[in-house]
């Protein structure tokens, strides 16, 4: 996500750095490699326009001129008015008489039917009462699609063969008000463009069950063509926010960059994978760091939070504190980081030093690395991942076998742990400081 954008500003960042005071010359290239970066990264060229021309005008002005770190005062600028152009997170309308109907609209191929199965999930999570709806009788597989995906998330999927989507939709509602659910997600019928049709079934569904939010579910990989399929259905249908799907697919991101100032639509989720807890509640705050590769600290923990079983979690945690740290607790992380996402969206959450050092890293390489060690760890004996010294050249040559890899490989890994429990005895030893420190 924002990948290219990222990298691009980042090196303009660390050039910046390296300068002492400002000139107005210095800021007038540092903006125009600012716009040329976000054109690049398919930003709406009227949005770019407009955050240069609040940027510099800040950072030609007193607030850059009298500061101590000039640059670093040039990059929190950005910052802000980046948060700016991203709009304010805008949650969801839950309030009110039960239940609450979120209709989901869209083009087909946008992620609807999915993206309704994730916040349903995101819903029951918070302790909603979640039906959804299949209201989409015209492609068969989006039907059943919608019921495998219920399944998974534990949640009901109601449809009644032969029943228009209007009055589909009603059934469900009502159905859910007398059996107690608190929220109904209506999945609806998407077409390959636009057209009175499709607007005309949208417009009845509101109509006959007006619902506490209409969110447009919007395939970010499109580019700018998401702006004109935003400002289609806006014309034509009250919207009241916007759900980014494949934001893990578009390394430019300059869509949703664009996407609230164009069509003043706020953004209200991100799709982030395929998997159906990847999908994040839109923070601006937090996009804009990941934008300007900052880091997203929260987003890790809370990402961690959710992976970890907390008694496990607080037993690593003890044994840490003692200078413990042995390859099954190595294990324990790798397979706890795995349910955490995709390596390459965990990398770019990182903050400071790490999250630099993270951008040369090859995602790749790195999950083929994981699994690797995962094997090599999974064909050792418990007594051997308690003490690794007594691992000699013939267990070494075992555990190779086992896992399918050359005794270079077991040498390799074991010198990383060593290294590994090394720094854990640093940061035990130093505490918050040596975490300050790797965190910059």
């Amino acid at each position: 996500m924002f990948e290219a954008l990222a990298n691009r500003l980042n090196a303009l960042f660390d050039q910046l750095r390296r300068r002492g005071k400002l000139t107005e010359a210095d800021v007038d290239a540092v903006m125009r490699e600012v716009r040329l970066a976000l054109l690049e990264a398919d930003v709406h060229y009227s949005v770019v326009k407009d955050f240069i021309a609040r940027v510099r005008q800040r950072a030609v002005g007193t607030e850059v001129s009298k500061a101590l770190n000039p640059a670093q005062q040039v990059i929190k600028i950005v910052y802000e008015e980046l948060i700016t152009t991203l709009g304010p997170a805008t949650p969801l309308v839950l309030s009110g008489e039960k239940p609450r109907l979120i209709v989901l609209v869209g083009l087909q191929g946008s992620g609807k039917t999915t993206a309704a199965a994730k916040l349903a999930r995101l819903l029951r999570s918070r302790g909603e009462r979640v039906m959804l709806v299949a209201a989409d009788p015209y492609r068969p597989a989006a039907i059943n699609q919608l019921q495998t995906l219920g399944q998974q998330v534990d949640v009901p999927v109601f449809f009644e063969a032969g029943v228009q989507p209007p009055q589909l939709v009603r059934q469900a509602f009502e159905k859910a008000r007398h059996g107690g659910y608190t929220v109904v997600i209506a999945d609806t019928a998407g077409r390959s463009q636009l057209d009175e049709t499709l607007m005309n079934e949208l417009r009845a569904i509101v109509r006959q069950t007006p619902p506490a939010e209409t969110l447009l579910v919007v395939d970010a990989m499109i580019g700018q063509e998401a702006l004109h399929v935003a400002e289609g259905f806006r014309n034509a249908l009250t919207l009241t926010g916007l759900i980014m799907t494949k934001m893990d697919g578009d390394a430019r991101g300059g869509a949703a960059i664009s996407i609230r100032a164009v069509t003043g639509v706020p953004i209200k989720f991100l799709g982030v994978g395929e998997k159906m807890d990847a999908l994040e509640v839109f923070q601006p705050e937090r996009l804009a760091s990941r934008i300007l590769g900052m880091g997203d600290v929260i987003g890790l923990i809370e990402r961690a939070e959710a992976a970890y079983d907390e008694q496990q979690a607080r037993r690593q945690a003890e044994r840490l504190s003692k200078g413990e740290f042995t390859l099954e607790d190595w294990a324990e992380m790798l397979r706890s980081s795995k349910k955490m996402g995709p390596l390459s969206q965990l990398l770019e959450m990182l903050p400071g030093e790490l999250g630099r050092a993270a951008r040369l890293i090859d995602p790749k390489e790195a999950e083929r690395a994981f699994k690797q060690a995962e094997a090599i760890i999974n064909s050792m004996t418990p007594a051997e991942r308690r003490n690794p010294d007594i691992l000699n050249a013939s267990r070494r040559r075992r555990i190779a076998r086992g896992a399918g890899l050359d005794v270079q490989d077991v040498n390799r890994l074991i010198k990383q742990f060593r290294e590994m429990q090394r720094m854990m005895k640093t940061l035990q030893k130093t505490g918050p400081r040596g975490l300050s420190r790797l965190f910059g």
